[in-house]
């Protein structure tokens, strides 16, 4: 099902792309620039099985699409100037903020020198438990344990369930059944339990993994000094808040800006929901966190900014750069808008 919805997303770009109605479109549907999503820049992985790829992009692409959107005439801007940009209505020339979420290690050995040599200002959106030390990544989780293993075992209430992972079609039907199942569990501390489960039946240690993964606090701190780094709020346990009590998300909201202040000596602006679907965050949420005071928050929903969205400054779309779209051609039709609107049935604002 992943599969051939990413394969539809390319087909897509490809015909926006080869028809040019991209370019027919991008006047009308650009807007004013774009929020860019981004989570590993690593080098290119060896292996079938690798169900996360959709999460990585190179550090030669990250380099490349540099070049490309400057070439487009997009300005490389920061989430402050962003947000003073919306708030004044002048966005002056067309921008682009590049944002990475949850923290990884290699954002900063791949990445930063990247972006440093550029002069390009960027955002890390952090969920305070993985440089705490205690974060669990469950999908990171799910790959290393499936592509490492003959079968895996599966704690529910009704019993065991032993699935084959030997050949790489069956690490795929096993990782879709578990998807399945942990979608179908009513609650995300369920979800953690149930893959906590998993992982200790396979002999594999959650907090060392993403402490493995993902940078320390002491990282994190010689990142936030550098002017082009802007550090995130991303909850504490990078969990579906759309899923929590009002309760239970208002604190993992108000937790992780407190921690990160605390360890940093800065309050956090700016806030991204995890996994930031409509499942993950929608009018409740953005309302919690513009309580909160947060300058920003940011979704997963696709889309471009356009004028209208300093009136949803808690609710704002992104474009995912990633390992489906690591095509130049396919950035240039998603930094056109037209993709995205076509996905939004051109509604300029998707923040119900």
């Amino acid at each position: 099902m992943i599969a051939a919805r990413q394969a539809v997303i390319r087909l897509g770009l490809e015909a926006l792309r080869f028809s040019g109605a991209h370019r027919l479109l991008g006047g009308v549907v650009g807007g004013i620039g774009a929020i860019l999503t981004l989570h590993h820049v690593r080098p290119a992985r060896n292996g079938p099985f690798q169900p996360n790829r959709t999460l990585e992009v190179t550090p030669q692409f990250l380099e490349e699409a540099l070049v490309a959107l400057r070439r487009q005439g997009l300005e490389l801007i920061s989430l402050d100037e962003m947000h003073a940009r919306l708030g004044a209505g002048n966005s002056g020339r067309r921008f682009a903020c590049l944002t990475f979420d949850d923290g990884y290690r290699d954002n900063r050995e791949w990445a930063y020198p990247i972006l440093r040599r550029h002069k390009a200002p960027f955002a890390i959106y952090v969920p305070t438990s993985f440089p705490d030390g205690r974060g669990h990544l469950w999908w990171e989780t799910l790959e290393t344990v499936i592509a490492s293993s003959d079968h895996v075992e599966l704690v529910l209430d009704d019993g065991l369930r032993r699935l084959a992972c030997r050949t790489t079609a069956e690490k795929y039907s096993a990782l879709a059944a578990i998807h399945r199942t942990l979608c179908a569990l009513p609650s995300e501390e369920l979800v953690d339990a149930t893959v906590a489960k998993l992982a200790a039946r396979a002999g594999h240690d959650l907090t060392a993994h993403c402490s493995e993964l993902c940078m320390s606090w002491q990282e994190l701190a010689e990142l936030a000094a550098d002017p082009l780094v802007t550090i995130g709020a991303h909850t504490m346990h990078h969990q579906r808040l759309g899923r929590l009590g009002e309760r239970e998300a208002r604190m993992e909201m108000v937790e992780s800006a407190a921690r990160i202040e605390a360890v940093l000596g800065m309050r956090p602006a700016h806030f991204a929901y995890p996994f930031g679907d409509r499942t993950a965050a929608g009018p409740r949420e953005f309302a919690i966190a513009r309580d909160l005071g947060f300058k920003t928050a940011v979704t997963t929903r696709p889309g471009v900014l356009f004028p209208e969205h300093r009136d949803h400054l808690t609710a704002l779309p992104r474009i995912s750069l990633n390992g489906d779209v690591q095509r130049l051609r396919h950035l240039d039709v998603l930094m056109s808008g037209a993709a995205t609107a076509l996905w939004n049935g051109f509604r300029r604002v998707n923040a119900a």
